[in-house]
């Protein structure tokens, strides 16, 4: 999965759970973005998303794998 793809279903979840989203690329340092939900945020890089890091994002948004 890559950063897009992730962004654009946290978008998903966001809108399904009721919580709010915002993805911030200014707020990041090169080739990153912050990306919240709700009250909790992650920082997101560009590009191809590793399982471990996958994992480790849903994570810091509190977000169940079977969920997202």
């Amino acid at each position: 999965m890559d950063s897009k793809e992730f962004a654009h279903r946290a978008k998903r979840y966001a809108r399904k759970t009721g919580q709010a989203f915002l993805l911030e690329p200014a707020r990041g340092k090169g080739s990153h973005a912050r990306l919240h939900i709700g009250e909790r945020f992650t920082t997101l890089p560009r590009g191809e998303i590793k399982p471990g890091l996958y994992t480790a994002l849903l994570k810091q948004l509190g977000i169940d794998k079977t969920e997202f």
